[in-house]
């Protein structure tokens, strides 16, 4: 009898911790809305780093050259001169010659981060104090610089944006959608609402004479992955990580199990290694958990196990579906099975974080290990 109780009192606690966050997320959250630019805006430096063409380049490349901002500068950044993004690069800045954008290409071996690697270059090249590291395949709105700069404050040291997807084509994206929005985004919002706001890679705002002052671009090697050592790097100086109000979009097309499993997995390593308290109790999200100790508080009970299973699910899935609702996100009549799929990914996923170092990044091979470990191989 007190294994049943307990069972069903944890399965309450965690479908309430569950209820909170996306009341906590939806706090914080605004559904999209346009800034009017302001007069005289300080001048921005936006750097881009590139590999390869995604079938939405092109159209993430003429949104960047489109921003309503005066005073913006580009600056794509990529690796290696045969890359085929170089054309297109090309292509976009011969377009548009009233817009300030430069290409660099080069690699900058500051860290085990290919992405950084490539950005080194680009933040040595900003001419204004205010840069926005901005991964490629991030869809710019008009005011992607006004959502930036209206989340900076007084104490803040770094502004980022979490992806939103969008644009699915196929069952496995929508189930990329269901980690990225009401999983990973949700959770994110909720950690800023109760001061536990970390960096996102996707869109950073830096103050360029703050990082300077401060080890520079190069202080974000300290850890294999740059945004958890810029959340580390912001916190050290007494400083907050503030999110956009209204997040920008990633658009997705196609995706394969492979894709997600890959790239889900990687990201699950990282958070393990920068943040092993804060991934630990990872296990407990989504709705495997409490649906597995529901199901056995009901079997010890004698309560039926299919009504439980549906009330425990519906206790889990319907606010999230209210939530991307209220915010404007993607919704599908799939999108609760692509959710239900997302939770039996999730123990597996984190499982996996907790064993090996290898993994691959766009064609790069990394090996994702603690600081500590590193240190012990060059003592020995």
């Amino acid at each position: 009898m007190e294994l049943t109780i307990a069972a069903g009192l944890a399965s309450s606690a965690l479908l309430l911790s569950n209820l909170a966050s996306i009341l906590l997320a939806s706090s914080r959250l605004k559904r999209r809305h346009v800034i009017a630019a302001p007069d005289g805006p300080q001048p921005v430096s936006i750097i881009v780093p590139s590999r390869g063409v995604e079938p939405f380049t092109q159209e993430t490349l003429e949104r960047a050259f489109s921003l309503d901002w005066r005073g913006y500068e580009l600056i794509f950044c990529v690796a290696h001169a045969e890359d085929p993004v170089v054309r297109l690069i090309d292509a976009a800045i011969a377009r548009h010659p009233k817009v300030p954008a430069r290409l660099l290409i080069g690699d900058d071996r500051v860290s085990a981060n290919p992405k950084l690697n490539n950005c080194v270059k680009g933040w040595q090249a900003a001419r204004h104090d205010w840069v926005i590291l901005a991964d490629s395949n991030v869809l710019m709105p008009k005011d992607y610089v006004q959502h930036l700069m209206a989340a900076w404050r007084a104490d803040t040291g770094l502004v980022c944006s979490t992806p939103i997807g969008s644009r699915p084509d196929g069952f496995w994206a929508e189930v990329e959608c269901a980690f990225l929005n009401t999983l990973q985004a949700r959770w994110q919002y909720a950690g800023e609402a109760l001061g536990l706001g970390f960096a996102q890679g996707k869109s950073m705002l830096w103050n360029k004479p703050m990082l300077d002052a401060n080890g520079g671009i190069q202080a974000l090697a300290t850890e294999i992955a740059e945004d958890a050592a810029a959340t580390k790097l912001v916190n050290s100086l007494g400083l907050r990580v503030n999110l956009v109000a209204s997040p920008f979009e990633q658009p997705l097309g196609q995706r394969s199990f492979a894709e997600i499993w890959s790239r889900q997995t990687r990201w699950a390593r990282l958070r393990r290694v920068t943040f092993p308290l804060f991934f630990a109790p990872e296990i407990l999200t989504g709705a495997a958990v409490p649906l597995l100790l529901a199901l056995f508080a009901a079997a010890s009970a004698g309560v039926s196990l299919p009504t439980t299973a549906l009330c425990v699910l519906a206790i889990a899935y319907l606010p999230e579906c209210l939530l991307a609702l209220a915010k404007g996100w993607y919704l599908s009549p799939r999108s609760v099975t692509a959710m239900i799929v997302r939770d039996v990914m999730l123990p597996a996923i984190w499982a996996r974080a907790w064993f090996g170092g290898a993994v691959e990044w766009r064609g790069n091979a990394m090996t994702i290990r603690t600081k500590a470990m590193t240190e012990l191989e060059e003592l020995a």
